[in-house]
């Protein structure tokens, strides 16, 4: 038997690390990687029979959805988004997914609209949260706080002035005006000292730039850092997840404000301590003891509530492998 292993599509100006940081949660579980295997174009695989994890976020390209008939797909950590959903879900999408059933959901919004099409689906949880394997002692932890793309969502100069028409286009839906926002609303949660000593990471490079073997380097390199750190301050939930799996404590930003991504954190939010942001006035709520802001000496102790989901998963997917 052969596997394979996601790659992404980019799109026109940058890629993101976190798909291939899932993918590395996959790989723990293969022999070998026998074949990359392009998320976008899963109905042109023409190879040998393979059997593929389907683990992450599903799909860009919704015409070109359902995968070809020599993928053996396992179901696990599968997140359909709302906005792909209705052609995803078509007569032959429902099919395909009864016929690979039960579907182990990455969050709790894509098990409901598949169980509401009658497939037999339910809540996995990520497959990050088994990125254990990256877990160092804690006699190596170091002092480093990363802060990584927080408040994720706001405006920021990469995006806005990427091209002269994105320019324009930022003018005049005013978002040009708004870059100073993020950097007001961190500064109410998180202290000047902080700010200036931690070190930001950008887990969304420049597109067109790196090849995959690149780009599994940097992801790769990532999660070697955040098991190191004394504390991760993300809005990504692949930083966040797994620093969960590593034991690294890590406190999530949560200022979302549209249903296309706050679906993605529907049984997930709950893992973290994590702080909501109304991305609008910049006022802010903790889930835990926060006194003050966020700074050097701000100690949190994970929940611990992932193990319930990353030990499951664990043995679906050393299941799957084991079974020819």
């Amino acid at each position: 038997m052969k596997y394979g292993l996601f790659t992404y599509a980019e799109n026109k100006r940058f890629f993101n690390v976190g798909d291939n940081i899932q993918s590395l949660a996959a790989k723990q579980f293969i022999p070998q990687v026998d074949e990359f295997i392009n998320r976008e174009e899963l109905a042109d695989y023409k190879g040998d029979d393979i059997k593929v994890i389907m683990n992450g976020w599903f799909t860009h390209n919704t015409t070109n959805w359902v995968p070809s008939e020599p993928i053996d797909p396992l179901f696990v950590s599968f997140h359909m988004n709302n906005t792909a959903a209705p052609n995803m879900l078509s007569e032959k999408g429902i099919a395909y997914l009864k016929k690979h059933e039960p579907i182990g959901c990455r969050d709790k919004f894509t098990a409901k609209i598949l169980q509401e099409k009658g497939i037999d689906a339910y809540f996995s949880g990520c497959l990050t949260l088994t990125l254990d394997t990256y877990k160092v002692d804690d006699s190596e932890r170091t002092d480093d706080i990363y802060i990584v793309d927080p408040l994720y969502n706001y405006p920021r100069s990469e995006k806005v002035f990427y091209d002269l028409k994105r320019t324009i286009k930022s003018v005049l839906d005013g978002k040009v005006f708004k870059l100073g926002k993020k950097a007001k609303h961190l500064r109410n949660f998180i202290s000047d000292d902080l700010l200036e000593s931690a070190t930001f990471i950008n887990q969304e490079p420049k597109a067109n730039t790196y090849s995959d073997e690149e780009k599994f380097a940097m992801a790769e390199d990532l999660l070697h850092k955040y098991a190191k750190a004394k504390l991760v301050i993300t809005s990504r939930i692949h930083c966040a997840l797994p620093c969960l799996a590593m034991g690294t404590p890590v406190i999530f930003i949560n200022s979302f404000d549209s249903f296309v991504d706050s679906c993605r954190f529907d049984g997930i939010l709950e893992l973290f301590n994590h702080i909501t942001v109304d991305s609008k006035t910049g006022d802010f709520k903790a889930n835990f003891d926060l006194q003050g802001k966020i700074t050097k000496d701000t100690m949190v102790t994970n929940l611990g509530l992932h193990h319930k989901l990353a030990e499951p998963l664990k043995e679906k997917c050393r299941n799957f492998i084991a079974t020819k």
